[in-house]
């Protein structure tokens, strides 16, 4: 799955990834590849990814934004970056 996540910033993130897991509004969920299109808005708390490359989990903490899902890329947008 493409993952590209973009803050006023500029982009923190864009690359390959095998899972996704989101805070969203509602709780939290995790994108595997083939996943359904939706479009989901996200609270303060923590996106975390795997990509091909690194066989450890990253993480950005972020205040909020949203996801979008659609044909295996999945495009977030953030309000900000929290500083760890």
């Amino acid at each position: 799955m493409e993952l590209e996540i973009i803050s006023p910033a500029g982009i923190l993130f864009k690359g390959e990834t095998d899972y996704v897991s989101f805070p969203g509004i509602a709780g939290s969920f995790d994108v595997l590849p083939h996943h359904a299109p939706m479009i989901a808005a996200l609270e303060e708390g923590v996106i975390r990814y795997q990509t091909k490359e690194k066989e450890t989990q990253q993480e950005i903490k972020i205040q909020s934004g949203f996801v979008e899902i659609k044909d295996d890329t999945l495009s977030v947008c953030i309000e900000e970056k929290i500083r760890s």
